[in-house]
C-alpha cells in the first residue's frame, strides 16, 4: 500500500506484483476515492468515475464490501455491483435507479451492460466521464478466456484516465496487456522484510508449504484422516474439476461427521453467493471447491489448504495456497501428489521460488474406500457423480499445463479408479484398448442400480420401458446407436453451439421466418433433384428468380 497509493495518486499508472494477502485491495480502493475526491466537478447520479473489474463473482462481492466501508462516509457516491448469476435486466434498473460512480463488475455483466442501449442504458456515455480503471487479478483475467470482453471494455472507456493492474503472479499476458493504455506504467513488484532482494518467492514467508506422497488409491483416505484429525480447523479443500467437487464433497459429508462441509464450483450458478457469505463466517468447517476460489478470496482464519489434485499451471498453486497465512498470519497449505509427480515439487522451487517439506503418509489408516462403493450401490446419483468425476480428472489430467510431469501415458488408471471407489470402469476414448487385470469390477449389474430419489427413478425407469418397447419392435434387436463416451457428447454439445451461435452472428436477423419456411422447401426442392425424384425441366418451373438465388446459397 505504502508503494502503490502515493504513484496511484500522482497520476501514474501502475502494474504491482506483490505476494497474497499483503492488502492489494486498499492499494487501489484508497486512491479511488481520493482521485473521485479530488475531481473538479462532482460526479451527477448517472457518471461513472471509476471500474473494478475481477474475474469471479466471489471476489466482486468481497471488494464490493471493502468499498462500501468506505462509500458509507461519503453518501455523495453511488457504489453498484454487476455480477452474473442474476437477471440483468434487474441490474439494469438498478442502475437507472441509483446510479453508479464506482462499478465493481465481472468482465462478462459488464460488457452485457454496454450492449443495453434498447434497455434504456446508454453505459458507453456514462463512462465518459471515467477516471480510474482496476483489472484486479489481471493474469487471470485473461487467461480465463475474458480477453475478448476486455477489449470490447476497453474500446468503450476514454483514453485519459488512470489504469491499475494488480495481481500476485504476472504473466506474459499482463506485459502485453500494456497495451490496454497504460501510459508509462511504473511497475511495482513488492517483497517481504528481511527477504533478499535476490529472492523472489511468490508465497507469503509464514506459509509452512508440505507435499505427501502416496498411491492414488490411498489418497482419499489419508485426506479423511487428515480432515478428521483437525475437526476444529477452518480448511480449503481444492479438486482440479466440478465434477470432482460434486463427487467428493458428498463423500466427505457422510464421512466426516460433526464438521460444517460446503462445496462450491464454477457450474454453480444462483447458490454461490450464499455459500460464500456463509462459509467466511464459520468459524470452523471444510470447503470443497475448484480454482474459483483460488484468486484473491480473503476468508478469515483458515489454517490448511489442502490440494487433493495438483493445480494445472504453477502460479494456481501460488494463488491456492495464498488462501492461508494472509496479513502477517500463520498457514499451511498440503498438496497430495503421485508417486510418479513428485519432481513436480523441484519445478515448483525453481519456477515459482516456493520451498516446500515432505510430510509422510499417516500409518493404519482406516480403508473408507468400500464404505464409498457401498453409497454408489445404494443409490444411483452417487454411482454416476463418481464416473463423471472419474472421466473429468483424466481429461482435466490430459490437459495440464506441465505436462512433462504429468503425462497421462504413465498414470495408473486402475489405482485411479480404485481412489475413486468406481464399480466398474467408464467408456471413454482414453481407457480404449486397455486392460486393468489389477481393477476387479463389481459383479452387480449397474443397471440394476437405483435412484434413492423416487422422481428420479420413476423417470429412469419410464426411460427403460421405452427403450424395451423399441427393442421388441426390432425384433428383439437393440436399436443401433454407436454408444458415445460422455467427454465426446459434451464436446460435440459444445461445437453445435458455436456453430449455431456464429451463423445467428454471420447470418444476423435478415431472414424472416417465412422466408426460412420458403427456404427450407426449396432445399427439399434440390434435394428431390438430387434423388432423381424430379427432372430439371420440373425443378427451373418450380423456381421463381429470388428462390433459384436461395438454392444457390444452400448448395453452395
Amino acid at each position: 500500500q505504502s508503494a502503490t497509493i502515493p504513484l496511484f495518486m500522482n497520476n501514474k499508472d501502475v502494474a504491482a506484483e506483490a505476494v497474497t494477502g499483503s492488502g492489494k485491495t486498499l492499494a487501489f480502493v484508497i486512491p479511488i476515492l481520493e482521485i473521485l475526491l479530488r475531481r473538479e466537478e462532482k460526479l451527477k447520479k448517472m457518471q461513472v468515475g471509476a471500474i473494478i473489474i475481477t474475474p469471479t463473482r466471489e471476489l466482486a462481492i468481497q471488494i464490493d464490501e471493502v468499498l462500501s466501508h468506505f462509500t458509507k462516509h461519503f453518501p455523495r457516491f453511488s457504489q453498484i455491483l454487476l455480477i452474473g448469476g442474476r437477471n440483468p435486466m434487474e441490474d439494469v434498473e438498478k442502475f437507472k435507479e441509483h446510479g453508479g460512480n464506482i462499478i465493481v463488475a465481472t468482465p462478462g455483466r459488464l460488457e452485457d451492460l454496454f450492449r443495453r442501449k434498447a434497455d434504456g442504458l446508454d453505459l458507453a456515455s456514462c463512462v465518459k466521464s471515467l477516471d480510474v480503471l482496476v483489472l484486479d487479478e489481471a493474469d487471470r483475467l485473461l487467461d480465463m478466456g475474458f480477453e475478448a470482453s476486455l477489449n470490447t471494455i476497453l474500446d468503450f472507456l476514454p483514453k485519459q484516465r488512470r489504469t491499475g493492474l494488480f495481481s500476485a503472479t504476472q504473466t506474459q499476458e499482463v506485459e502485453n496487456l500494456v497495451r490496454a493504455g497504460l501510459r508509462n506504467p511504473v511497475r511495482i513488484s513488492v517483497k517481504e522484510k528481511g527477504v533478499a532482494a535476490s529472492n523472489t518467492q511468490k508465497t507469503p514467508t509464514r506459509l509452512e508449504n508440505y507435499y505427501m506422497i502416496c498411491k492414488a488409491d490411498e489418497k482419499f483416505n489419508q485426506l479423511v484422516h487428515f480432515l478428521r484429525q483437525h475437526k476444529q480447523e477452518k480448511h480449503l479443500v481444492f479438486f482440479s474439476t466440478c465434477a470432482c467437487v460434486e463427487y467428493y464433497g458428498k463423500a466427505l459429508e457422510s464421512l466426516i461427521k460433526q464438521v460444517k462441509i460446503m462445496s462450491i464450483h464454477g457450474k454453480m450458478k444462483h447458490k454461490r453467493n450464499k455459500i460464500f457469505t456463509e462459509f467466511r463466517k464459520l468459524p470452523g468447517g471444510i470447503l470443497v471447491c475448484t480454482d474459483v476460489m483460488a484468486r484473491g478470496i480473503d476468508i478469515p482464519e483458515v489454517n490448511w489448504v489442502l490440494q487433493y489434485d495438483p493445480p494445472s499451471s504453477a502460479s494456481a498453486f501460488v494463488h491456492r495456497c495464498g488462501r492461508t497465512a494472509r496479513i502477517g498470519n500463520v498457514g499451511s497449505a498440503l498438496v497430495f501428489l503421485l508417486p510418479m509427480e513428485e519432481s513436480y515439487v523441484n519445478f515448483l522451487s525453481i519456477n515459482q521460488k516456493c520451498p516446500m517439506q515432505e510430510m509422510k503418509p499417516q500409518a493404519n489408516v482406516l480403508d473408507l474406500l468400500p464404505k464409498l462403493k457401498s453409497m454408489a450401490l445404494a443409490d444411483r446419483a452417487v454411482f454416476e457423480k463418481g464416473m463423471k468425476a472419474f472421466v473429468s480428472y483424466v481429461q482435466a489430467y490430459a490437459k495440464h499445463e506441465c505436462n512433462l510431469i504429468f503425462r497421462i501415458k504413465d498414470l495408473d488408471f486402475a489405482s485411479l479408479a480404485k481412489g475413486f471407489a468406481l464399480l466398474k470402469m467408464p467408456k471413454m476414448p482414453e481407457l480404449r484398448g486397455k486392460c486393468f487385470p489389477d481393477f476387479t469390477p463389481v459383479t452387480v449389474n449397474t443397471d440394476s442400480i437405483s435412484f434413492k430419489d423416487k422422481n428420479r427413478e420413476k423417470q429412469r425407469q419410464k426411460q427403460l420401458e421405452q427403450q424395451r418397447k423399441e427393442r421388441e419392435e426390432n425384433g428383439g434387436k437393440k436399436k443401433f446407436i454407436k454408444n458415445k463416451a460422455w467427454s465426446k457428447q459434451k464436446a460435440k454439445r459444445e461445437k453445435k453451439k458455436k456453430i449455431t451461435a456464429k451463423r445467428k452472428r454471420e447470418e444476423g436477423s435478415d431472414i424472416e421466418d417465412e422466408d426460412m419456411e420458403e427456404l427450407l422447401n426449396d432445399t427439399r426442392l434440390l434435394k428431390r433433384l438430387k434423388k432423381g425424384k424430379i427432372s430439371e425441366e420440373e425443378f427451373e418451373k418450380r423456381l421463381t428468380g429470388s428462390q433459384r438465388l436461395k438454392v444457390e446459397t444452400v448448395a453452395d
